[in-house]
């Protein structure tokens, strides 16, 4: 007698489903009311100050002490435009940051790329040694080097001009440590050892490999940089006159005096934040744009 073994079969109806929600597990799903609520919420708290700063520039000094205080922007801001400019040279002071900023920003992500493809991508002795001593030089306190940094500047005879400003800055360690760690990964060692075999030196392959390659991080590394030159204040405060300012220097005259006037200073504010917002938008773009090319080659 043959015994018989009955083997339970799973329904194919049955199956499909456990397939699909199988498959369906990694899908996207569409971002909830709450996620929405808190990027309102961070995106009101972030811009609410610069909003605040054109309320308060828009007005008079006298209205500020209103309970409850304005929130809407007032009447006054050509008014207190006009008088900023009268107080301090505002004009002078602009293109003294413009000149500063740019070429501290276009020096140090020049720099900072060919070191960082040197250190990522080039064989030579000692180049973990030099970068370690690199990276440590960011442990030290900025304000410990003031005082050389003055003497040294003294001894150039640059004290007084923006040359002093922009010379000790013109390469960060920080963005070479950057563009190094961006690098290793960016840029295959392979298509650097195809652009040699095809006979491109060393240069040439910086150029047209290496830079494309490096714009998302170069369009970051240059926002920060621009952004700090242009926030810098005690630096230049120390070497450069009264008579030829920076912007931050010539917040500073703004916010001076017996009774401070928080319409003019904030409208001075209000003046130096504008070229950060527009060269936010320049850069943006460009860091955008890096993203979405490595999305597309994934």
């Amino acid at each position: 007698m043959t015994a018989t073994i009955s083997v339970p079969v799973q329904d194919t109806a049955d199956a499909k489903p456990a397939t699909r929600r199988r498959r369906g597990s990694g899908v996207r799903r569409r971002p909830g009311p709450l996620l929405y609520l808190t990027l309102t919420a961070l995106v009101f708290f972030s811009a609410f100050p610069l909003y605040y700063s054109i309320v308060v520039a828009s007005s008079t000094n006298s209205v500020l002490s209103d309970v409850p205080p304005p929130f809407l922007p007032g009447g006054h801001l050509l008014e207190n435009l006009r008088r900023a400019f009268d107080t301090v040279d505002f004009v002078k002071a602009l293109t003294n940051s413009f000149i500063v900023s740019g070429s501290i920003t276009i020096s140090v992500v020049f720099f900072s790329t060919l070191a960082g493809f040197a250190f990522a991508k080039l064989r030579f002795r000692g180049s973990n040694v030099a970068l370690v001593i690199i990276i440590a030089t960011m442990m030290v306190p900025t304000q410990l080097g003031i005082i050389p940094l003055y003497m040294t500047m003294q001894k150039f005879h640059l004290i007084g001009t923006i040359a002093a400003v922009i010379v000790p800055s013109l390469v960060s360690a920080f963005g070479v440590f950057f563009m190094t760690q961006y690098l290793r990964t960016a840029v295959p060692t392979e298509l650097i050892e195809a652009a040699r075999v095809d006979g491109c030196h060393t240069l040439r392959i910086f150029w047209h490999v290496v830079v494309p390659a490096a714009r998302p991080a170069a369009a970051v590394l240059g926002m920060l940089t621009f952004m700090n030159a242009w926030n810098d204040f005690f630096f230049p405060l120390v070497v450069l006159t009264p008579e030829d300012p920076t912007v931050q220097t010539a917040l500073s005259n703004l916010a001076s005096g017996y009774v401070q006037d928080f319409s003019l200073t904030l409208t001075g504010t209000t003046i130096a934040t504008v070229p950060l917002l527009i060269v936010f938008v320049v850069l943006g773009r460009h860091i955008i744009g890096g993203i979405m090319q490595g999305a597309i080659r994934e």
